[in-house]
Formats: structure tokens, sequence, C-alpha cells
């Protein structure tokens, strides 16, 4: 029964997260405009750590090897996720980006079983990107890029959050990995300080989406890696390009078509299918 709870838990922490990013993915948008998506992104960064390290102070006297690179690991990773992210959300709609970016950690858990059902799931989530990728579905080839490079930084995030969760305590791990975030893209906030400064309004939504995202939505999210295995977690993830669709429509007024809830509903399956095999236990393996 503590297992159970243990899992509920963990699933409700990954939802939570799933809202408050993509939730505040739809409100850093229109600060693209000022600013760009790369200085948004280095300006989220640091205003989340400042917040995290001013809660949790962390006594980094104490910190281990493992510790520092377990925070390094994560630190790069989501610079690299979340820089790629808002490069792509610049160029195509929000719930076409999320769609493409989870293909990243999907791959992760579909392929960690070698079977017959989880490459068709692949294949299932592929024509999902097809059919969201369709002409006139308005994506581009560089904004799908972008969202692929932003994939792969979120399947090395899944497994670097895991490891700051299981070598640290609290929010300390976390405080620290977005301080090193903030230190790797600190060039890109540069030359967009005079526009911060002059334009307050600007500096409150970015600090609006840093509470939202870096301290709320990845702390949710490390607190469902305490109790879930990555893998599990990465494919729990498959209701982010669905909650990316419904903020992309209420808060951005994207059109969604039906081609976009095809291919919506094939990612979805297809991560539930995985999700579905990793907790009953393997599937029957290749020949």
């Amino acid at each position: 029964m503590d297992e159970r709870r243990r899992a509920l838990a963990g699933a409700g922490f990954v939802l939570l997260g799933a809202v408050l990013i993509q939730w505040s993915a739809a409100l850093i948008k229109p600060v693209f405009h000022a600013v760009g998506p790369s200085a948004s992104s280095a300006w989220r960064f640091l205003l989340g750590a400042i917040v995290l390290m001013a809660l949790t102070r962390p006594r980094l006297r104490t910190w281990t090897r493992a510790q520092w690179l377990g925070a390094l690991a994560l630190g790069v990773s989501v610079a690299f996720m979340n820089l790629c992210f808002y490069q792509a959300l610049a160029r195509i709609p929000l719930g076409g980006a999320v769609a493409i970016e989870y293909l990243g950690p999907f791959m992760v858990a579909a392929l960690g079983k070698r079977s017959w059902r989880h490459f068709a799931f692949v294949l299932l989530a592929g024509l999902g990107v097809v059919a969201l990728a369709r002409p006139g579905g308005g994506l581009t080839l560089e904004g799908m890029l972008f969202a692929a490079g932003s994939g792969v930084g979120w399947a090395a995030y899944a497994f670097a959050s895991h490891r700051v969760g299981g070598t640290t305590t609290g929010f300390q791990g976390l405080a620290i990995a977005m301080s090193i975030a903030a230190v790797v893209t600190l060039p890109f906030s540069m030359g967009s300080a005079s526009a911060i400064v002059t334009h307050p309004h600007l500096l409150a939504r970015i600090a609006i989406v840093a509470a939202m995202a870096i301290v709320l939505g990845f702390g949710a999210e490390l607190q469902a890696l305490r109790r879930l295995r990555p893998s599990i977690v990465s494919v729990l993830l498959a209701l982010d390009p669905a909650v990316a669709f419904a903020f992309g429509l209420i808060l951005l007024h994207q059109a969604i078509t039906a081609w976009d809830l095809v291919g919506l509903a094939c990612v979805v399956v297809a991560g539930v299918g995985v999700t579905i095999d990793a907790a009953t236990g393997a599937p029957a393996p290749l020949l």
C-alpha cells in the first residue's frame, strides 16, 4: 500500500509539474518579441535560481563530489533543454513543440526494453509527429529541430534530476542546479538588460514564470523523481503535449485541427502504452 501511495503521489507531482511548466511557457511567449527567446530563458533561470537559493540556503561546504556532479549534469541539461525549447516555441505552436520534445524521454523509455510492442509504440508516436508536421500544420523544419534538441535535453534532465533527488535533501540540489543553469545561460541575457530595466512589466512576467516553472514546476518533478524511476516519469510525461495544446488554445489562441488531435492522440496513446508495460512487467522480448 505504501508503494502504491508513493506511486500515486509521484504521478500527481508529474501532472502538477506539467501544468505549471506548460502554463508558464504560454505566459512567456509574449516576452519573446521584446528580448528574444534565449534572453527570456536566461532571465527565467536567473530569477528562479535567486529565489531557490534564498529559500534553501544550501551548505556548500558539506557537499560531496557526487552531489556536485549531479547538480552540474542537471544544470547543464536543463539549460540546454530550455534554450532549445524557447527557440522552438518562438517558431512553432506550443502543442506541436511539446509533442516533438516529448519524443526524447519517450524514446528513452520505449527503447529501454527491446520488444516488438515498444517498437510499435515508437512507430505510433512517429506517425503522430507526421500528423502534426503535415503541410500547413504550422510546424517549420527549424522549429522542429529545436524541439528535437530540447527532447534530447529533456531525456538527460530526467536522469540527472533523479540523481540529484537521490543524493540531496529538500530543494538544495535543485537550487544549485538552477544556479548552474543561470550561469550557463547568463551570456544570453547581457544584451537585454536595458529592456528589462526600462519595462518593469517584462521583469514581472518573467518573475512569475520563474516561480511557476523553476521553483514550483521543476520542484514538483524533482519530488516525482524521488518516488518513481526515470523511465516511469518519462512516459508519464505523455500528458505534457495534451496540457500544452490546451494552454496553446486557451491562452495563445492557437487553433487546433482534426489532424492535430490525431497526432496528439498517437503520441499520448504511445506514451500510455509504454507506461502500462513498465508498470505491469516486461513485455515479450525481441528474438
